[in-house]
């Protein structure tokens, strides 16, 4: 399962993080944040011990959002080594996010 992201623990989870980490941005008021959702959980499970994958609510953690420029959501971002290395935004088929992260692990 999708590790819940919070202002709190953000630091520990992914920027000291030592494998590739996929955060999704979303909101429960979120139509695309809903079709993304399942995909993020999926991946998160296909690739538990290779890469972090968590979740990010941007109306309950305001702080990490505003850190990073979230404007639109879902805003997917990519972290290697505590940068962002790539980012999606806006729903896209599974395929394209697990090419993206397959492309951290190489």
């Amino acid at each position: 399962m999708a590790l819940e992201i919070t202002d709190a623990n953000f630091d520990e989870l992914v920027l000291k993080s030592e494998k590739p980490v996929l955060i999704d941005f979303w909101a429960e008021w979120c139509g695309p944040c809903r079709m993304v959702g399942p995909v993020v959980e999926e991946l998160s499970k296909e690739y538990e011990g290779k890469a972090v994958v968590g979740k990010v609510n941007v109306d309950h953690n305001p702080e990490i959002s505003m850190k990073f420029g979230i404007r639109n959501i879902p805003a997917l971002l990519f972290f290697k080594g505590g940068e962002i290395v790539d980012k999606q935004i806006g729903a896209v088929p599974k395929s394209i996010l697990a090419g993206k992260l397959e492309a951290q692990l190489a």
